[in-house]
């Protein structure tokens, strides 16, 4: 499993009633919550993926965005989602076309897992994830199926390279199955631990199954949540994030598609050098810092 949410019209309300007031204590603002655990500081985050208009307007707008660049796609024989060390400059349009996506957060909405260790104030570990995958109750992230219905009719195959393990494809698949999202065959999902020939995957990077890919289809597009969806990411570092983010910038939006997703990913490792075994308290700690102040 692959691992942020408007006061301006309340602060002009507050300024117009002060100026009118004549009478009344005004009530003190609440002290602002620190979150304890990594739990808890995921209660606004999850609460943004399962309540708010905001995160299905988000999603709808990515997914239908994409659609539309379908046909573009398929009529330029040159056009990739992969990046030459990837194998996108071996690209052939003789190849059948494939879309690429990843599962978790986007096209499976894992809400309801998040919102679990949030009531029960817990925290993420395999074999709750591995429980919660066989249950099969993922949601469809809101545009997902519409999406891969369209691109499925156009004669594009859905790929989906997702950090779930290979044991779990079968549940995975099934899952995705009776959403309606279309899976052509088995062969359509590349789990944690596919076995690529000459390649050495390094943690849970997707390249070598992207370049597996590759030798049997021709990518149009990759949808994900997070930036290794996308590419390898040598350096989970703020500073190597945001040097990826200038760089392939024009891919973004044509190409490369993303998925909001506040609830987890190397964005927030990367904000505590990515040391995980620190207590809950000290990761807290080191995010805080890690904020951006009004100067």
């Amino acid at each position: 499993m692959s691992r942020i949410p408007a006061l301006t019209l309340l602060a002009g309300a507050v300024l117009s009633l002060a100026a009118c007031r004549t009478t009344g204590p005004v009530a003190p603002s609440p002290a602002p919550v620190v979150a304890t655990s990594g739990a808890n500081d995921n209660l606004n985050a999850v609460l943004w993926v399962q309540r708010s208009q905001e995160y299905r307007a988000s999603t709808l707008q990515t997914w239908k965005l994409a659609g539309e660049q379908l046909d573009r796609a398929l009529a330029d024989p040159t056009w990739t989602a992969l990046l030459p060390e990837e194998g996108g400059n071996h690209q052939s349009a003789k190849l059948k076309p494939a879309v690429v996506v990843d599962v978790d957060e986007t096209v499976l909405d894992n809400s309801p897992y998040q919102a679990r260790l949030v009531h029960d104030n817990g925290t993420y570990n395999d074999a709750g994830w591995a429980a919660w995958v066989d249950e099969r109750q993922a949601k469809a992230v809101p545009g997902a199926v519409r999406f891969a219905q369209l691109a499925a009719s156009k004669g594009v195959t859905m790929i989906y390279i997702s950090n779930r393990t290979s044991a779990m494809k079968d549940a995975t698949l099934a899952n995705l199955r009776q959403l309606g999202f279309p899976v052509a065959d088995d062969s359509v999902y590349l789990g944690l631990g596919t076995e690529v020939p000459g390649c050495t995957q390094v943690g849970s990077e997707k390249g070598c199954r992207r370049q597996l890919v590759a030798q049997r289809y021709r990518v149009l597009m990759q949808v994900g949540d997070q930036f290794t969806d996308f590419l390898q990411v040598e350096h989970n570092t703020l500073a190597a994030r945001d040097a990826l983010l200038e760089k392939y910038q024009g891919w973004i939006g044509s190409r490369w598609w993303m998925l909001p997703n506040p609830t987890y990913g190397g964005w927030e490792g990367a904000s505590f050098n990515n040391a995980w075994s620190l207590p809950a308290d000290k990761r807290n700690a080191a995010k805080r810092d890690a904020l951006e102040l009004a100067r």
